[in-house]
């Protein structure tokens, strides 16, 4: 798509923590857990295993046998320097993550306090190119705000990152959580955890799983919109990651219809939904659709604006979008747009194309 010199913000990489990382992290009990119980976090992912490398690209494990996304020189050497990165945003792979535990919030929170300073330290710190999520235990609120407070006002720390599962976030119950961030300068990365689950069922295949990953999106973006989150906190941007982007449209034209109808239900909701989301959401474009250049063009002008999505690789994983192949050829206005200049100017903490 283009040639190795055109500026690119990737707004969805997964380093990976292994136990062994965060351990000497940890306090007791928590730490004697891991060291001589085998915990584990609970696992709910009815998927088979796309790769001989599970989820990840095989190429990306490396030669010790250590997992993909573990080693930060290894990760410059097959992405940032091998692509060209300008930036990269981290958002994790300790999986299932934090908040989507179903008990023993103690030990979620000590984990992702673990996990932030490990990120900081071995990634953010070491290359300027990285930014990095905050990851928080959501299900104990207060302890999740603590932690935003704590490690959220790191230069570059740029989003708080929450799963797509079983929690609705829109509830206001979180709303707190939102508000931390709206402080401290931080966005919402929301990133898939778990499948979409529908009338209390999981999709038997993974290829099911897969091809419904949007709607999991949908759901939460709906629950934020008519929860009245983006009135509430206007200054807070939600990036929605690894979903794709083909639904943009329908899910505005629903929501506005619903709008028209329904407005009486919701009376803090003073915008069309559609206007809200082109002002505070924008999305990852990995998983991407193989469309046609006229196709492009055409979901572009559906959206009505073309600052919403933002270039993704999801490296390591084994749908890894290459930034050359992903996406039709496109004028040099719009592709600078999507691979750069959006992340720009929705993480207000990155730095501008001219201060580099």
């Amino acid at each position: 798509m283009g040639d190795n010199k055109m500026a690119i913000v990737d707004t969805d990489i997964h380093e990976r923590a292994q136990y062994s990382d965060i351990v000497d992290r940890l306090d007791e009990p928590f730490r004697h857990y891991i060291e001589n119980c085998h915990w584990m976090q609970e696992k709910h992912m009815p998927y088979t295993q796309p790769t001989v490398a599970g989820v990840d690209r095989a190429d990306a494990v490396l030669l010790d046998g250590r997992p993909a996304g573990s080693d930060l020189e290894f990760m410059r050497e097959q992405l940032l320097d091998d692509i060209g990165h300008d930036i990269g945003i981290l958002t994790g792979a300790l999986d299932p993550s934090p908040s989507s535990m179903h008990g023993w919030y103690e030990m979620a929170t000590a984990l992702a306090s673990a996990y932030n300073d490990w990120q900081i330290e071995n990634w953010l710190e070491r290359d300027k190119r990285l930014y990095g999520s905050v990851h928080i235990a959501a299900q104990d609120r207060d302890e999740a705000i603590k932690e935003i407070e704590r490690v959220g006002s790191h230069p570059k720390m740029i989003q708080v990152l929450l799963p797509i599962d079983d929690i609705m976030w829109g509830d206001p119950y979180y709303h707190p959580i939102f508000e931390a961030a709206e402080e401290h300068n931080l966005m919402i990365g929301m990133h898939h955890n778990e499948p979409p689950v529908y009338y209390g069922k999981w999709p038997r295949y993974f290829i099911e799983w897969h091809t419904l990953i949007p709607t999991a999106h949908m759901k939460q973006i709906t629950s934020m919109m008519f929860n009245g989150v983006f009135e509430k906190f206007p200054n807070l941007g939600l990036m929605m990651i690894e979903g794709g982007y083909t639904f943009i449209p329908h899910l505005m034209w629903k929501m506005d219809q619903q709008y028209r109808d329904l407005r009486h239900e919701v009376p803090w909701l003073t915008r069309k939904p559609s206007e809200i989301m082109k002002d505070q959401v924008r999305f990852t474009t990995q998983p991407a659709e193989e469309l046609t250049k006229q196709e492009f063009y055409s979901l572009i002008e559906q959206m009505g604006t073309d600052e919403m999505l933002c270039f993704s690789t999801d490296y390591p994983h084994w749908d890894y979008d290459s930034p050359h192949r992903a996406l039709p050829r496109v004028d040099e206005t719009l592709k600078h747009k999507i691979f750069a200049e959006n992340a720009r100017n929705f993480y207000s903490k990155l730095p501008k194309a001219e201060d580099k």
